[in-house]
């Protein structure tokens, strides 16, 4: 698979931009990061739930490795050259929804922590 397809595909989901992220790029919706793409562009990485990453890890061994980042598992790593073009855009489009979920739950506000019940 080649990164212009992840482009398309990225950039085709709703409120996605392409942005500079230190010296990779990376996708996000409202300014959220669900993939970032090293400088080489010869792998992806996808921040997906555990769920979806370990079938992930299972089910494409050859190009699919977990992502690491201070020692904690965030995501999956891609190797974008013997990946299946179905399979990385189906892991681009969950990391996507993951991150707008994750955005859509109640916000906790420190008030109503402290609140405590009635």
């Amino acid at each position: 698979m080649k990164i212009a397809s992840v482009r398309k595909h990225a950039l085709s989901l709703e409120a996605v931009t392409e942005e500079p992220h230190h010296d990779y790029s990376s996708f996000r919706v409202r300014g959220k990061i669900f993939v970032t793409v090293p400088p080489a562009e010869d792998f992806i990485h996808v921040f997906v739930g555990d769920e979806d990453r370990e079938r992930a890890l299972a089910l494409y061994p050859d190009c699919v490795q977990k992502l690491l980042w201070g020692g904690k598992v965030v995501g999956l790593r891609i190797a974008l050259e013997p990946a299946d073009a179905v399979a990385v855009k189906a892991l681009v489009s969950k990391a996507y929804q993951t991150r707008v979920l994750k955005d859509a739950g109640p916000k906790c506000t420190t008030a109503k922590r402290r609140a405590g019940p009635p």
